[in-house]
C-alpha cells in the first residue's frame, strides 16, 4: 500500500489550482477579444429579466426543431 507523503498531498492541490488559473485567464481573455463595444444590461420587466442591448443577435442563435404535434389520433402528426 502507498504511503501519504506531503509531497502525495500538495501535488493535486497545486495542479488543481493551476488549472483552475489557467482556465479562468484564457476565460478572460476571450471576453477582452471579443470585441463587442456594448456588452448590454439586464433589466428588469413585468416580473421577467431582459438582456437589453448586447453583440449578440437573433440570427445567432440556433433553432432547434419543434417535434410533431399529437392530433389525439393514436400517431404522431406529419412535420410540415
Amino acid at each position: 500500500m502507498s504511503q501519504l507523503t506531503s509531497t502525495n498531498r500538495v501535488l493535486p492541490l497545486v495542479t488543481g489550482v493551476a488549472t483552475a488559473a489557467a482556465l479562468s485567464g484564457a476565460a478572460v481573455f476571450a471576453v477582452l477579444q471579443s470585441g463587442c463595444d456594448d456588452p448590454g444590461a439586464y433589466r428588469v420587466r413585468d416580473d421577467v429579466v431582459e438582456l437589453i442591448g448586447g453583440c449578440l443577435q437573433p440570427d445567432d442563435l440556433p433553432i432547434s426543431p419543434r417535434p410533431p404535434a399529437d392530433l389525439g389520433s393514436g400517431e404522431p402528426a406529419l412535420a410540415r
